[in-house]
């Protein structure tokens, strides 16, 4: 092949027209800059920078010993499954069998499969933005059609029953939402998922695909509430979880699902294509996880919501930022329009992706561009950093935008 071949042309037409991911992206790009020997401040990252608790970790060691070394079956361990199941009858409110669950290489996988096997070319998915941001590519991937619904600042970016109502047509298949939400933190309440779910029940070709992943760090006095315990629309409910976030497991890669059986096993007949089953050792230690103590994810929470409060006071004093108080999840998301068209003599600040880059070129902060979640006036900030960190982040981020005239 000639080497003036432009290979690129040479890629499938969906991985052309496929974004990369935003938050990837701008994380690869701080990583640069602290190889050039600059103090980076990440907070582009949606990772708990706690370690795995201890007694998870022993379960995996000792899943080593006893030779959990082949391969797992597709839909993973029974005994897993069973965890799984147990899990959302206790938390949840919603009674699943093991046979309802599949287990997949992180929630992402998760989502990725029930798309897969929801969506036909020119079905709608309509995404609750602001989302995040592999939502509407997966929808891409699946040849279907996304269709946005913005929540509205005053209402902490959560949309609503109207809204949704108005936005259903006949070629409606899937809501999408997370609650709490990456990346506002906005916590869905559930006299507000039980309108949304009335509207669903309307509409008996209509699923909900719920990604549930935040549901342990939530700072409100009701706490969570899954769309899948309404009896009406059980059936027609995906609820998406893993371990990921609320058990500082991000490596272990162990996301799932609880769904009707007909939707788990094409889920499971889908990923014995292309994956097989996930780890096997990290399977083990999902087990300990979901079967053992909770306070060291209570105590992660704690952190979480006390940096929140850091952080939120701290941008509220950054003038033109519009800053709401995000309920759940490790993210503050303020919205900063106000600075478009601003310079600092030789940058001029268009969009949100000119803002993040622009600010980790001149103060050294890694967040992300609100674009890519669907909400191009904002910007996401990861809390899960040390309190010492966040406030020099913060000061950076003020010390930056005072020079934008």
């Amino acid at each position: 092949m000639s080497a003036s071949v432009e290979t690129a042309s040479l890629l499938a037409d969906r991985i052309v027209a496929l974004e990369e991911s935003s938050t990837l992206a701008m994380t690869k790009k701080a990583r640069e800059l602290a190889a050039q020997g600059h103090k980076v401040i990440s907070l582009s990252v949606g990772e708990p920078d706690f370690k795995t608790p201890k007694h998870i970790c022993e379960a995996a060691k000792q899943a080593i010993d006893e030779g959990y070394h082949g391969y797992s079956p597709v839909a993973g361990y029974a005994d897993l499954r069973k965890a799984i199941a147990d899990k959302f009858k206790r938390e949840n409110k919603i009674d699943w069998k093991p046979e309802n669950i599949v287990v997949s290489t992180g929630a992402k996988h998760s989502l990725a499969n029930v798309i897969q096997v929801l969506v036909n070319p020119g079905d709608e998915v309509i995404i609750l933005a602001p989302y995040w941001v592999s939502y509407s590519e997966m929808v891409k991937l699946a040849e279907g059609k996304s269709v946005i619904l913005n929540g509205a600042f005053e209402n902490d970016f959560k949309v609503t029953a109207r809204q949704l109502e108005e936005a259903i047509t006949d070629r409606t298949k899937i809501i999408m939402y997370a609650s709490p939400n990456n990346p506002t933190g906005s916590v869905y309440s559930e006299e507000e998922l039980r309108a949304i779910g009335a509207v669903v029940a309307k509409h008996e070709n209509v699923f909900v695909l719920a990604d549930e992943i935040y549901e342990h760090i939530n700072f409100t006095d009701k706490g969570h509430f899954s769309i899948g315990s309404i009896p009406e629309i059980k059936d027609r409910v995906i609820t998406v979880n893993g371990v990921a976030k609320g058990f500082a497991m991000t490596g272990w890669r162990i996301g799932y699902i609880g769904a009707a059986k007909w939707i788990a096993d094409g889920v499971e007949k889908l990923q014995g294509q292309v994956t097989s089953g996930t780890g096997s050792i990290s399977q083990r230690a999902t087990i300990a996880a979901l079967n053992g103590p909770m306070e060291p994810t209570y105590e992660m929470s704690k952190a979480y919501q006390r940096r929140r409060d850091l952080v939120v006071k701290l941008l509220k004093e950054i003038p033109g930022f519009k800053v709401n108080v995000p309920e759940g999840a490790f993210y503050a998301f303020p919205d900063i329009s106000y600075y478009y068209g601003k310079s600092d003599g030789e940058t001029t600040i268009n969009n949100s992706d000119d803002f993040a880059l622009w600010l980790l070129n001149k103060a050294y902060v890694a967040t992300v561009a609100g674009s890519g979640f669907g909400a191009p006036y904002g910007l996401r900030i990861s809390t899960a950093a040390s309190d010492e960190a966040l406030a020099e982040a913060v000061q950076r981020i003020k010390d930056a935008v005072a020079t934008l005239k």
